[in-house]
Order: structure tokens, then C-alpha cells, then sequence
């Protein structure tokens, strides 16, 4: 594609928190006409300084747009500004939705099937990466819908990351929870392993860097490894945002009378943790709430 602004699509971008900024950031710098919209003007207003046009209300940002992006907190919140704010009367006939929200399968298809009613094309497409990966623009993509409308946005997801086409309407959400999943069940073993490891005498770091390379390497051990050898549990993903994808698998579990015995196990102790004042830490702070399973035993 052309590095010419006029040749590319017209894009608004919904939703400017710590993952939607830099994936709006990253759009600006790839030379894409990008209007931004936040509930909280302030992070939106940063992204001008990247040549993006603030707007004061989500209508006004979609206005021009050929691709709207939302980045928002749940599906009720992604409901809202689409409908209930007017976003949906405001869009031209042909414009491509991108939910990159992770909001439950059944409601991305529902917004799906009310879009498409209006001319409107959709895609639910969550991302995993976390913020380092929005702003290295290496995100994993799970894009749902019309395959031939994932095509036509792949240079507009190259800017943020690796897009795969997933299935039809509500499989990038489904995928998204398995994602949720293997996440937080790998947390909970990595967390669970540090304590073991303290209460044998060993090293948390040294345990770390010993096995890394081994069978139990992994992203999460990397990273949040890390963060529970450092203590540092400023939240990259929240607890309470864990907590809600966990509740999404349970239920879509029920739904598909699957029983999913890890992931129920920390599904609950995520819910502790939230319940006990964890939910704005990040999700690797779930090693606290064991540690202090185990001081009580």
C-alpha cells in the first residue's frame, strides 16, 4: 500500500486505555487518517502528538470512517457506544467494525447480526500481546467473521500485529477465552511452582533462569516470571479483566456441557483475589493471593 495518507482507509479508533493507545499509536505512525475517542478525554487527547484527530464524541469520531475500532472494557460497554450512544446511525453503509474488545461469543454475534442489518461489515478480532505487544505491534490477532473482510484490512493489521482468521462471527472471541484459559492456568502453576521452590530453599530467580529453555518455558514464565521474582504487579492486565474472561469460559463451558476442572479451580481463586482487593493488580499478582492461602494453612 502506498505511504500516501489520501490512499488510506479512514480510520476511528474507540477506546484509547493501556492496550487501545498504543494500538491507536501504532495506526497514526503507519500513516493511517486516525480519529481517537476515550471516555476519558486525556488519553485520548496524547495520541495528537502522533497526528491523530481527538473527538469529543464517539459519533463524531465515526463519522468519516471506513474502519471503526473499539477497544473497550466488556460487552455491555461495546453495546452501548455502538447503539445506545448512536454510533450505529452515524457510520456509512459499507464501514468494517473491528471489536478488538474481549467481550462474550453470543453478544459479539449479536452485534454482528445488528450491524450487518445496517450495512455495516464486522469483526470480532481480540488480541493477545498485552501492552508490550500493542506497542511493538507484534499482537496476536483471532479474527472472526467474513474471511474476504479479514483480507481487505491486512494491511491495516499489519501495523498492530500477526491477524489470523479464526472462523466465522464470534470465533475470535472464542478463541480469545481458550487464550484466557492457558493464560491464567499458566500463571497459576508458575505462581504456584515460586511458592514451592521458596518453601524447599531454593531461589525464586535462580529457579527462573534455571529452567528457562526447558519444557516449562513459556511467555508467561518470561514475563511474568519476572514480575513475581520482582514483585512488580502494576497491572499490564488487570486481575479483575482475568477474572471476567474466566467467568466468559465458565459459562460458555456450561453452555457447551464441557467440563473444564483447571480452569475452574482458577477461575475461583482469581475470583478470592478480586474479592480480597486484587482486582486492579495485575493478573500475575494471583501468586499473593496464594501466598496467603499458605500463610493461613
Amino acid at each position: 500500500m502506498t505511504s500516501d495518507a489520501s490512499s488510506k482507509k479512514r480510520i476511528a479508533f474507540l477506546g484509547t486505555g493501556l492496550m487501545g493507545a498504543p494500538m491507536a499509536s501504532r495506526l497514526a505512525k503507519a500513516g493511517y487518517p486516525l480519529t481517537v475517542w476515550n471516555r476519558d478525554p486525556a488519553k485520548a487527547e496524547a495520541l495528537a502528538a502522533d497526528g491523530a484527530t481527538v473527538a469529543k464524541s464517539p459519533v463524531e469520531a465515526v463519522r468519516e470512517a471506513d474502519v471503526v475500532f473499539t477497544m473497550l472494557t466488556d460487552g455491555g460497554v461495546v453495546g452501548e457506544v455502538l447503539f445506545d450512544a448512536g454510533v450505529v446511525d452515524a457510520l456509512k453503509n459499507g464501514a468494517i467494525v473491528v471489536d478488538t474488545s474481549s467481550i462474550a461469543p453470543p453478544i459479539a454475534r449479536g452485534h454482528a447480526a445488528r450491524l450487518g442489518a445496517r450495512g455495516i461489515r464486522h469483526l470480532d478480532a481480540p488480541v493477545s500481546g498485552g501492552v508490550v505487544g500493542a506497542q511493538a505491534g507484534t499482537l496476536a490477532i483471532m479474527a472472526g467473521g467474513d474471511a474476504a473482510v479479514v483480507e481487505e484490512l491486512g494491511d491495516v493489521f499489519a501495523a498492530l500485529g500477526r491477524v489470523t482468521h479464526v472462523g466465522p462471527s464470534g470465533a475470535g472471541q472464542v478463541c480469545k477465552l481458550a487464550n484466557q484459559q492457558i493464560v491464567a492456568v499458566t500463571i497459576g502453576a508458575v505462581a504456584e511452582a515460586m511458592i514451592l521452590v521458596e518453601a524447599g530453599g531454593a531461589s525464586r530467580e535462580a529457579f527462573r533462569n534455571a529452567i528457562r529453555g526447558g519444557f516449562a518455558e513459556s511467555r508467561i514464565l518470561e514475563l511474568h516470571g519476572q514480575r513475581m521474582v520482582d514483585r512488580n504487579f502494576e497491572p499490564g492486565g488487570s486481575s479483575r479483566n482475568q477474572l471476567k474472561d474466566l467467568n466468559a469460559v465458565i459459562a460458555l463451558a456450561e453452555e457447551l456441557a464441557l467440563q473444564l476442572p483447571l480452569t475452574t479451580t482458577v477461575q475461583a481463586e482469581y475470583s478470592d483475589f478480586v474479592s480480597g482487593g486484587g482486582g486492579e493488580k495485575d493478573h500475575s499478582g494471583l501468586l499473593l493471593h496464594l501466598e496467603d492461602l499458605n500463610r493461613k494453612v
